[in-house]
Formats: structure tokens, C-alpha cells, sequence
């Protein structure tokens, strides 16, 4: 009987230990939108080394804490990319030009870009447009950015291929590879503005995010990192690279592809990014020093946004969301954000001294704009120690559909929810004219 006894009362006592946890992570996945339960913690001195000492110098930040920092957030967040992967030699085929396009003012070049031999192995397709005006002896500024849908989302052009995508199916169901339908065209023009890009002289480059690796959990099988896959293991180390890590790679690859055309300024390259696809573009701005500029649009948590803020998308969520995102080792600082050895403020000024571009929206909470503009004033000492202006604001700005700091870090938050739209594309064109010195600026 007593047995018994101890048997139920170790059964009661699991239970609990269950129904605690039940609630903790159900607690823990409740969104906060309230400042006043914002975790109090100070924000973190990039220009303070991890033995304590203080960065006075140039040469003291390009020497040792610069490469502390990139190993940290390599090691911890986004994962190392291997060394391997400087073996795979992408090859370029053009499947289609089109040299009136836009009425006649731009040229649209369709460009597979193949990172194996195998016609069924991953490749990335490249949708690019090129101002009718540009030539060798003028080559335009470009931007370079990834999309959701692909690429024949990003004008109704007939002309465009219909990308490859993936099925979303309910829990349990396969995932799917198919072409992308017809209706799908031009669904997300509003959020690229071709038309005024080639206008203020600028060429674009864009590919579907998931032709590098599909966006759910098990995607890596078909992704570029399974390339590297040489023992089978199905998975990568717990310090290598994530989802965003390989989508950042990606980018890369575009920008090799752009260094051989005449007609396009490669030492003139922004990356832009918008949600997650915005934490990828700042860390293809650390990654790959050859951006000359960076854009992160509504980034968020994993983006801009401090982390050690408890407001809307949290470490925790994010992880239990898309465990896929970043490297295994991130997981253990999921609802445990004051472990955290960093936060985003550092990898803004990993991108220092080249200017960056953080977007906010002020109906986009879960992307915590206030967190998004700490991260930009929080990387400002680096960008001043390293002989630029900075952030030229230290209050965040009020929101407005035309503001934008125009510093070396810019800010800018707009009104309206989590999107990118043509005033947000004044807004970049705006930035990148007086940093590139384009146009009238």
C-alpha cells in the first residue's frame, strides 16, 4: 500500500512539474505590449571588451573587439557559415532579357544562378533590372534584397518565369514543391517599386528567398547547406549556420553575380530586408563587408530590435517558432534573454563605418519599434568612434510618412502595420542618394 501510495504521489508530482511547465511556456508566448513590464536591463557597451576593458581606438575595435563580437554572434545566434562552402563555385546562365521593359526605360534579365551541377539541386533565380541609361563608363547603384513569393510577385510583367515554391499545409502534412500560380503575379509590386527604382537610377536584383532554403522546420535538406552535408548527418552543427545564415550566403552570391555586370556600380550595393527577411539583410551587412549599405525593414526580434527588452516577438518565441531561423546554440537563451553575452545594438555596429538604414512602423509592435530605434542608438559609439555622425537623433522620432534621419545610422518610423510601401522606398532611394552621392543629393 505504501507503494502505491509513493507511485501516486510521484505520478501527482510529475504532473505538476508538467502543468508548471505547460504554463510557463504558455506564459512565455504571450506577447508583452506594456513598457512598464519591459525587462530592466541596461543596455550593452559595444565598445566594452569581454574582459571588461574600454575600446578607445579604431585599431582597438578593428582588432579586437570587432572580431569578438562577429564570433559571438557566429558561434551563438546566426551560426558560422563553414569553410566548405568557399568550394562551391556558383555558375550564371541568363534565361531570358527583355531590353524594353518598363516601357522601354529599363532592361529585366532573368539570371539562374547554380551552386551544383545537378539540375535538380539548389539554384537561385535572379530577376534583375537595369536602368536603360547605365553603362560601363556609368554604372548605377543597385540594391539587392530577397522575396516571399518570388520573383514574378514583383511585377505583373508577363514575361517573368513563375518561381518554384512551397506548399504551407496544416500540421502533419508533407511540404511541396510546385510553380508558383499565374494569379500570383505582380501581388507584391507595392512592395518593391520597380518603376521609381529605375526612375532615380538605380538598378535591382531580387530572388525568392526559399530558392536557397524553403522557410520551415526540415527544410535544410533541400537547402544550400545540405550541400556541406558530408557525413549525413542531416543537421548542422550546433554552431553553424541557420536558415538566415544561409539566406544572408545567398545574398552574397547575388552580389558576385552583380560584380560582372558592366552596367551596375558593385563598390555601390544596398542590401534591404523586411521582417525576417530583414534580419537577414543586417546580417549579410556583417558577413559580407562588400554591401556598401544596409536596410533592415520592421526587422524585430533577431533583427534590430533589442533583445533583452521583453516586447513583443521574444528570443523564446522566435526559437519555438522557427527553430530553423539560427544556429542550435541560440536555443538556450530562449526566455532567458539576460544570459544573453550581446545584443542587436552590437550587430548594428558590426556594420560600422558603412551606413545603415533601421525601419520602423508604429502599428508593428510585435517588431518593437522603440526596441528597433535602442538598436540603432545603441551601435551609435561605434559609428562615432569610427569618424562618422552617427545617429543624429537621441529621442525617438516622432512617427511620420515622410521623416527620415538621414545620418550615417538612419531611422525613420512611418504610420501604418508590418509592410514595406512606396513612401518606405522614397525613403531608402533617399538614404542611398546622399550616401552613395546619387542623383541630387
Amino acid at each position: 500500500m505504501r507503494t502505491n501510495a509513493r507511485l501516486r504521489a510521484a505520478a501527482m508530482a510529475l504532473a505538476m512539474i508538467a502543468s508548471a511547465a505547460a504554463t510557463a511556456g504558455a506564459q512565455s508566448d504571450q506577447a508583452n505590449y506594456d513598457e512598464a513590464k519591459v525587462g530592466n536591463f541596461p543596455p550593452l557597451d559595444p565598445l566594452t571588451t569581454a574582459d571588461g576593458k574600454k575600446v578607445t581606438t579604431p585599431e582597438t575595435w578593428g582588432k579586437v573587439r570587432w572580431p569578438e563580437l562577429l564570433r559571438l554572434f557566429e558561434t551563438e545566434m546566426y551560426g558560422r557559415i563553414p569553410e566548405a562552402a568557399r568550394s562551391i563555385r556558383p555558375t550564371y546562365q541568363v534565361r531570358s532579357e527583355d531590353s524594353n521593359a518598363l516601357g522601354g526605360k529599363a532592361i529585366r534579365r532573368e539570371v539562374t544562378i547554380r551552386f551544383t551541377s545537378d539540375p535538380e539541386g539548389p539554384r537561385m533565380d535572379l530577376l534583375v533590372y537595369l536602368p536603360k541609361r547605365a553603362s560601363a563608363a556609368a554604372p548605377a547603384p543597385a540594391f539587392v534584397g530577397l522575396n516571399f513569393g518570388g520573383n514574378q510577385t514583383v511585377d505583373p510583367d508577363p514575361g517573368i518565369a513563375l518561381g518554384r515554391t512551397w506548399t504551407r499545409p496544416g500540421k502533419g502534412l508533407p511540404r511541396e514543391r510546385h510553380t508558383a500560380a499565374e494569379k500570383s503575379r505582380g501581388t507584391a509590386a507595392s512592395r518593391w517599386a520597380v518603376e521609381r527604382i529605375i526612375d532615380r537610377g538605380y538598378a535591382l536584383a531580387t530572388a525568392h528567398y526559399e530558392d536557397i532554403e524553403p522557410d520551415f522546420d526540415g527544410g535544410y535538406r533541400y537547402s544550400v547547406r545540405a550541400l556541406l552535408d558530408r557525413d549525413g548527418k542531416g543537421r548542422p552543427a550546433p554552431d553553424e549556420w541557420g536558415a538566415i545564415g544561409a539566406w544572408a550566403w545567398g545574398l552574397s552570391r547575388a552580389l558576385d553575380y552583380l560584380e560582372t555586370v558592366p552596367e551596375v556600380d558593385a563598390n555601390k550595393v544596398a542590401v534591404m530586408g523586411h521582417s525576417r527577411l530583414g534580419k537577414t539583410a543586417l546580417w549579410a551587412g556583417v558577413i559580407e563587408r562588400r554591401f556598401a549599405l544596409v536596410i533592415s525593414n520592421n526587422s524585430g526580434c533577431g533583427g534590430a530590435a533589442l533583445s533583452r527588452r521583453i516586447f513583443g516577438e521574444t528570443v523564446g518565441r522566435m526559437n519555438r517558432s522557427f527553430p530553423h531561423w539560427l544556429c542550435a546554440n541560440f536555443q538556450k537563451y530562449s526566455d532567458r534573454e539576460a544570459d544573453l553575452p550581446f545584443d542587436q545594438n552590437e550587430l548594428i555596429a558590426l556594420i560600422a563605418p558603412r551606413p545603415v538604414l533601421v525601419c520602423s512602423a508604429d502599428e508593428d509592435l510585435w517588431a518593437d519599434p522603440k526596441g528597433e530605434f535602442l538598436g540603432a542608438l545603441g551601435a551609435d559609439p561605434v559609428y562615432r568612434l569610427l569618424g562618422t555622425d552617427g545617429l543624429a537623433v537621441r529621442q525617438m522620432p516622432r512617427t511620420s510618412r515622410d521623416g527620415l534621419v538621414n545620418s550615417t545610422i538612419g531611422y525613420r518610423i512611418r504610420p501604418g502595420k508590418h509592410d514595406v510601401t512606396p513612401d518606405d522606398w522614397e525613403a531608402y532611394l533617399n538614404f542611398a542618394d546622399r550616401h552613395f552621392h546619387h542623383g541630387s543629393q
